[in-house]
């Protein structure tokens, strides 16, 4: 009996060790990728980066779309009608509430109830879900014109966030130091968005530590 228990127990993990990982993406312009091809998004890359690590892993579930604010998101999700079966959740939101000049203290409460929705379908697990900082604009040739007061306000966003964040233990990449290079290449076409390479950073700093 105790062997076919033992033999049980391993045969269950191994099942399990097979079944793939569901990836849900949250966010708005920055996980959908605007102005950049379908596999130079961030959760594509990091999806496929993880794949070569060996980790089986489905293609990601992306919610997310331009110009979505931390409101925008959180009914998308509720029409979404999705299931508590993510073994992996990222969020990213905010910087259109930034943008479009929205009281910080709707970001606060918003953002805080996105993260528990975020933890809720990752099966309760806070550990399979991770945040992702604010990118800066101001340093692209879009925002350059008024670049100290925008990265003044989304330092203010991503410390906000980081605290909220760290109050439930979950995981948070700061990439934002990644936009502000003086790299011309790690903007997209259209002058605003982050370029597959900058993505591909960003992915390189989550690796180190998911």
């Amino acid at each position: 009996m105790k062997y076919l228990s033992f033999l049980f127990i391993v045969l269950t993990n191994f099942a399990m060790s097979q079944t793939p990982v569901k990836y849900l993406a949250l966010g708005d312009s920055y996980t959908i990728g605007e102005s950049v091809a379908e596999n130079e998004r961030w959760p594509v890359q990091l999806t496929e980066a993880l794949r070569k690590k060996g980790k089986n892993i489905e293609a990601p579930k992306i919610i997310a779309t331009t110009g979505w604010r931390t409101d925008n998101l959180a009914n998308a999700i509720n029409i979404a009608k999705l299931k508590e079966e993510y073994g992996m959740v990222s969020l990213l939101i905010g910087v259109n509430n930034q943008y479009q000049g929205k009281p910080i203290t709707q970001f606060t409460k918003e953002f805080e109830e996105l993260l528990q929705t975020s933890i809720r379908l990752a099966g309760g697990k806070k550990e399979n879900v991770f945040v992702v900082s604010i990118p800066d604009y101001g340093y692209t040739p879009f925002g350059k014109s008024k670049q100290e007061k925008i990265s003044r306000e989304l330092d203010e966003y991503n410390k906000l966030s980081r605290e909220i964040t760290q109050k439930y233990g979950v995981k948070y990449f700061y990439i934002t130091d990644i936009s502000r290079k003086d790299d011309r290449g790690l903007v997209a076409e259209d002058g605003l968005h982050p370029s597959g390479k900058q993505y591909g950073q960003w992915v390189e700093l989550i690796l180190k530590d998911l």
